[in-house]
């Protein structure tokens, strides 16, 4: 009976890895392999770049690598696990759970024993000496809920009162509770999943351009009604304007991408990792950059396009709407993300504070982000090849 057991939780454990195709095949080896190569070159630059500010903090040159080890990368690999055993159905059942949830985790950090004010922005939850920023886990519970929503909706998507107006009330009151923190980098990635997926399910292009074009004066509002967003912008435009002030990130950060030139200064020897605001988080990026130059740093980027081929091959393939919407929400979500990072730091668009997928230090973003790839992988298991 024991041995009986044992070889169920065994079978259980490794099933996904060697299960037959129509019950489900194997995961997507490629997808996987590439996220596993990110965790590790992740590891190796968050080593580097942290190295002098955990020292400085901690008296410990790697706190915040074995931080990063024990509060995102074990927790999420399980979690990742836990997400590619589970039919992925099972998420549609608790969509409008998923979606409540969304408001409550919003509404949380304004609570004053919880919320914890970081900089200008008031978007983290601290409790019992835990961290947590709500904003992560908000974008994979509104993809979860958008996805059921879509794929119950067929030809209603194209109407004003059964598909673009419901839409627009899910997505404006989150929208608020972000732009109320304020967290403009998660509110810009949630609109591009949201209207991504919302194109994909067929809605209608006039529709989509009325939201867009409306969004985009919304947006020149907000930063001309926020003197703080205005200095960001400012700097974003012309960060020599004011090199020690508010230019003072972007103009560092560029600083250590033009002072790796094609094969970098060597990993460790960074120099620019004393002066860059928060190397081993949103910067990251830049001291990978000066450490080993383009040529790697073009290898990292294109890791992150393998992801997006291989998450859109998947979303493709899905066996259902409710998959494939799944799917491209997750991609459009990290890929975005990436974008808006590393875009940042050179200068393509104003910086946000958003962390590197899978290679910035912050447990919520890599525990999230392995369960969405644990979701995609699981989908990838049911696609028509």
């Amino acid at each position: 009976m024991v041995r009986r057991a044992r070889f169920n939780l065994v079978y259980w454990l490794l099933e996904p890895l060697y299960a037959k195709r129509g019950a489900g095949h194997q995961p997507d080896t490629i997808l996987l392999m590439t996220v596993g190569v990110l965790l590790f070159l992740g590891l190796l630059f968050l080593s580097s770049a942290s190295a002098t500010l955990s020292f400085y903090r901690y008296h410990d040159t790697y706190r915040l690598v074995k931080q990063q080890l024990l509060h995102g990368i074990l927790p999420g690999l399980i979690l990742f696990y836990i997400a590619l055993r589970t039919d992925y159905f099972k998420l549609q059942k608790f969509s409008k759970f998923f979606l409540i949830l969304c408001f409550i985790l919003l509404g949380l950090v304004f609570v004053t024993t919880l919320g914890n004010q970081y900089g200008s922005a008031q978007s983290w939850i601290v409790w019992g000496g835990l961290s947590f920023q709500p904003s992560e886990l908000v974008k994979l519970f509104y993809i979860t809920y958008l996805a059921t929503w879509l794929s119950g909706r067929h030809q209603e998507i194209n109407t004003w009162s059964r598909g673009t107006i419901p839409f627009l009330i899910i997505l404006g009151i989150i929208s608020l509770l972000l732009i109320k923190q304020p967290d403009f980098g998660a509110l810009f990635i949630i609109l591009c999943i949201a209207l991504s997926m919302f194109f994909v399910a067929g809605a209608s292009w006039k529709h989509l351009a009325y939201i867009i074009s409306t969004g985009l004066v919304a947006f020149f509002v907000l930063i001309k009604a926020a003197p703080y967003r205005m200095n960001r912008f400012i700097a974003w435009w012309n960060p020599d304007i004011d090199p020690q002030g508010i230019g003072w990130q972007l103009k560092q950060s560029l600083i250590a991408i033009g002072s790796g030139g094609w094969l970098g200064v060597g990993l460790g020897n960074s120099k620019q990792k004393s002066y860059v605001p928060m190397p081993a988080n949103d910067s990251i990026f830049a001291i990978m950059s000066e450490e080993v130059g383009l040529i790697f740093s073009l290898g990292i980027i294109i890791l992150f396009l393998i992801v997006l081929w291989r998450g859109l091959l998947i979303a493709k393939q899905a066996p259902d709407n409710y998959a494939r919407f799944l799917a491209v929400g997750i991609v459009v979500w990290l890929t975005t993300q990436v974008f808006v990072n590393i875009a940042g730091l050179l200068q393509i668009m104003p910086l946000t504070g958003v962390p590197l997928p899978f290679i910035s230090l912050g447990g919520s973003n890599l525990i999230v982000s392995l369960i969405a790839v644990g979701i995609l992988a699981n989908i990838s298991r049911h696609t028509s090849r």
